[in-house]
């Protein structure tokens, strides 16, 4: 069975109350339920005003109590048919009789005694019940209205009200049968010693609460205006956003700081049974909301959420006769306890010199008081000082369950807000290091919750801290499109980019402030010191910013080496290189788990067709349930323009240094003519379609003379290839005859990857593809019998670094 609880913003209104009511229905699925309602809107004021004149002596409380017969008057006439308007708006009539009569009792005697006020109070809820009750037997539910006063059972210990579980417990179960549908009153209750009582206010949480755990039900839905628990308040930090799921403890140390969960006495009983509790928004009922329970931790975030209580005020005693005497702490406390004021926040120094308090604004005075005489006499023999009051504060709390032994997190709340001139008054931590409580000036409540909250969780403005890596031709590309772009993507998706760091062959410089966009070359040059990679990385381990991003633009093996250190610190990678993801399959797994593991992202689409959305279409292809089966790809887009240029007007040499001219070819060209770059590029994308393949899985057939091939760099093999023109001359010949165009092609087929140089006829795809387009072709289990088809340029800075760029906004975003 399922216990639903509405809050009086859920009831406020014929239009909320119905809603409520297509909650209800739509919830029904034949299992049973019970319904807990608090008081419609704002009745419970109006009923506390009511009370307060009569007590005053001021006769305008029979007013207020005609607006509430008046709001509920206009609810049942709103709500039902005219045939049942009538019962209804005697019950209300009488119901309202009896809170006035009661009300006229106090009006005389000038005395709203507790009991008298919780007796008043609680007509909001059994007007509610009633109304609930009406619309769901209206809609065909068959639902018993039943009095909490009748199983609620409230007692009193040292003056203090609380619930006596065990008699509820057992009441309830009397009460409440099962295979049973009930709508109950919250907040009313009945005190063992037979008299009115109550569970405070906002008590109807506690109600459901207590029904929920009695009855075991497998499930308590806290219905209200809200979509959740929110990571701060809404209303001061408009970035704040639901927490889809938290644990007992954290809701409780929220709900203690002032969050909107749930009252916190009603989290107990839920709490010991294990009942899960779901708080949900009336008005959205689709979205999740927010899940407690006792195994649910909503993640690895260290924070879950962050809450305020304000109107505090602290009472430091000190003095130096206090160190070393036992049982300071222990009359300290006593005297607040005699008075009944709670206690919410404590802090005392390890020189047992001060132990100071907190406790609302409102109790202050008498706290201070009850304070100063407990220690009267050590006050007159200047043993001690009299307390000192600090008033116009609030407490900031910072809760999460797996802020447990995480390192720098303390160091980094205060750091924040010492960034923004907050002063930090007092500071607690409990053990379990759930909680970091600060106390502050309550004028800077809301600039301190948003520190905190762009801290700890996501800001408006998602601020990417870049740390580049190679500004050669697709480094400076990726650079200039970073600038050109950057005001857009910051006004149209709120990402703004800061480039913390910089790094070529010779020089590297970096800045967690960020180095200027238009001086990036200039500042490099002049600040930069000598490129030393292990000491970039370690920097920026160092550095500990959000959203840092490391964008490898080089071919370099050592940088590749250094991926499975920064993912480990939870730092993005963005490659073009493709070192990391076509050597060692054991590296390339490590990485990739490295990646879930520590939650950072590692992507690579210009490892393959430069700018296209190669990798991207596999992974929505495999991840969705399809299966490559086939692959059929020219993936040089420098191989396919040289190929496509070599017409027999210029050498074969010369088209290459043409093709190297415009950056079309890997740094070093032998990379791509050996078609080492290409069996990469096959190699990448068979693993990324779910096979397991080593580099020297690769069937790479060479076209390239093996003289040429065992060259020792660059320019020996320039000329090599510029002594062989015979020999290529002769393989475009061949293929003219035949009508076909030379083009190097990289297959997969069930399991087995081969790349090498064939002759291609007409009313093939690959035929007419021009310059440097790349095209791929995949077969799968969806796509068998028309294959799925990517084309376009697929070498080229300008290309490459735009699919660099679209990874780093991936990862942004």
């Amino acid at each position: 069975m399922i216990v639903l609880k509405f809050g009086g913003t859920s009831l406020s209104c014929p239009r909320c109350f119905l809603q409520s009511v297509r909650v209800i229905t739509g919830m029904n699925t034949g299992n049973p339920f019970t319904v807990v309602v608090s008081a419609s809107g704002d009745t419970t004021d109006k009923l506390m005003e009511a009370g307060e004149k009569a007590a005053s002596g001021d006769q305008d409380y029979v007013a207020v109590l005609r607006v509430v017969e008046n709001t509920h008057f206009a609810l049942v006439r709103k709500l039902f048919p005219v045939k049942q308007q009538s019962k209804l708006l005697a019950q209300i009539k009488l119901l309202l009789n009896e809170a006035e009569e009661l009300a006229g009792g106090i009006f005389v005697t000038r005395d709203l005694t507790e009991k008298a006020r919780d007796r008043l109070l609680g007509f909001g809820e059994l007007l509610s019940s009633i109304l609930m009750q009406e619309c769901l037997e209206s809609r065909g539910l068959e639902v018993e209205l039943a009095d909490a006063r009748k199983f609620i059972r409230t007692t009193r210990s040292s003056g203090i009200q609380g619930v006596d579980n065990q008699l509820t417990f057992k009441l309830i179960r009397e009460t409440l049968k099962p295979g049973r549908n009930y709508v109950v009153p919250g907040f009313i209750a009945t005190d063992t010693d037979g008299s009115p009582s109550s569970l405070g206010r906002n008590g109807s949480d506690h109600t459901a609460a207590l029904i929920a755990a009695a009855l075991k039900a497998d499930e308590l839905d806290i219905w209200t205006d809200v979509s959740g628990v929110m990571t701060a308040d809404p209303g001061k930090v408009p970035q704040a956003r639901t927490i889809e799921q938290m644990n007992y403890e954290e809701a409780m140390e929220l709900s203690t700081f002032g969050a909107k969960i749930i009252h916190p006495p009603a989290l107990q009983p839920v709490m010991q049974e294990g009942i899960r509790v779901r708080i949900k928004n009336t008005f959205e009922p689709e979205l999740p909301g927010t899940l407690i329970a006792r195994s649910a931790n909503g993640g690895e975030e260290p924070v879950k959420g962050i809450s305020v209580m304000e109107d505090i005020a602290l009472l430091t005693l000190t003095g130096n006769s206090m160190i070393g005497v036992p049982g300071i702490a222990g009359r300290y406390f006593r005297a607040l306890s005699e008075r009944r004021i709670n206690v919410v926040f404590i802090t005392q120094a390890s020189s047992e010199h001060s132990i100071t308090a907190g406790v609302q604004e409102t109790y202050v005075q008498e706290a201070a008081q009850s304070v100063n005489d407990e220690f009267s006499s050590e006050i007159t023999l200047r043993k001690v000082n009299p307390v000192s009051v600090e008033q116009g504060l609030s407490i900031v709390a910072i809760v999460g369950n797996n802020m447990k032994r995480k390192v720098g997190l303390s160091g980094k709340t205060f750091a924040a807000l010492g960034r923004n001139g907050i002063n930090v008054v007092a500071i607690a931590q409990g053990s379990t290091e759930r909680n970091i409580s600060v106390v502050i000036d309550k004028k800077d409540v809301r600039k301190a919750l948003n520190v905190l909250h762009e801290t700890h969780f996501l800001s408006r403005i998602k601020k990417v801290n870049l740390f580049i890596v190679g500004i050669g031709n697709v480094g400076s590309a990726l650079l200039e499109q970073i600038s050109t772009q950057r005001e857009k993507i910051k006004k149209d998706f709120s990402v703004e980019f800061n480039i913390c760091g910089l790094a070529n062959t010779k020089k590297m410089l970096q800045d967690t402030g960020g180095i200027p966009p238009d001086r990036l070359r200039e500042l490099l040059e002049k600040k930069g010191e000598k490129t030393d990679m292990i000491k970039f990385v370690e920097n920026i381990k160092l550095f500990n910013l959000r959203n840092s991003v490391f964008v490898d633009n080089t071919a370099s093996h050592e940088i590749a080496g250094l991926y499975g250190g920064l993912l480990k610190t939870s730092v993005s990678v963005v490659a073009a290189n493709k070192i990391a993801f076509s050597g060692s399959l054991e590296v390339y797994r490590q990485n990739k788990i490295l990646a879930r593991e520590k939650n950072a992202n590692l992507l690579f689409e210009a490892n393959v067709g430069a700018g296209l959305p190669v990798i991207k279409t596999i992974n929505d292809l495999v991840q969705s349930g399809d299966r490559i089966n086939r692959v059929e790809a020219v993936l040089s887009g420098s191989l396919n323009y040289i190929f496509n240029r070599y017409t027999g007007e210029k050498t074969f040499a010369e088209v290459v240094r043409e093709a190297m001219a415009t950056g079309l070819t890997e740094p070093d060209p032998r990379l791509d003519l050996d078609g080492e770059d290409v069996a990469r590029k096959i190699l990448i994308l068979a693993r990324e379609s779910g096979i397991e393949l080593e580099p020297e899985d690769v069937e790479k057939k060479s076209f390239l003379p093996e003289e040429c091939r065992k060259t020792q760099d660059t320019d020996a093999f320039l000329d090599c290839v510029a002594n062989h023109e015979k020999f290529f001359s002769s393989m475009r010949n061949n293929a003219e005859r035949e009508g076909k165009k030379l083009r190097y092609v990289a297959r997969y087929n069930q399991g087995k990857a081969i790349t090498g140089l064939e002759g291609i006829g007409p009313g093939h795809p690959f035929y007419e593809l021009e310059g440097k387009d790349n095209i791929l072709i995949f077969y799968t289990d969806r796509y068998f019998d028309q294959p799925l088809m990517i084309r376009g340029a697929g070498a080229g800075a300008e290309v490459t670094a735009s699919g660099v760029f679209a990874d780093i906004m991936r990862m942004a975003r």
